[in-house]
């Protein structure tokens, strides 16, 4: 996992579902968002490098309708949160259309914490 990314994720106010668009299984919520990737709380532990077909439940705002993103993404990691009901998976971005990319520009604009980091 490469420690250095190129963009801030930014952790969402939305409880926004996920879904394993090909088994039509509910994987979890959002945990954080950026244009590359995504992490996911959720309650089973998923397989690192593991390709999957993602459906994301995103929330209407000004700018789109409520829409369902399918984006494939990539497995990069997975670990249990200090919680043990739940575990956190992150996900790389595959492949991605310009809806979608907007769709999210949009969501990390509208929904995210407006934070500082403490220095």
């Amino acid at each position: 996992m490469d420690e250095h990314r190129k963009n801030e994720r930014k952790k969402l106010i939305e409880f926004t579902p996920v879904y394993d668009n090909q088994r039509s299984i509910f994987l979890g919520y959002l945990g954080d968002l950026s244009m590359q990737g995504a992490m996911l709380v959720g309650k089973k532990p998923m397989e690192v490098n593991k390709q999957i077909t993602l459906a994301i439940g995103f929330p209407e705002t000004p700018e789109f309708p409520a829409r369902r993103a399918i984006i494939n993404a990539r497995v990069a990691w997975s670990k249990q949160e200090k919680n043990p009901q739940y575990f956190n998976t992150g996900f790389e971005f595959r492949e991605m259309d310009q809806e979608n990319k907007k769709a999210i520009k949009a969501m990390l604009e509208r929904y995210r914490f407006h934070y500082k980091t403490p220095m």
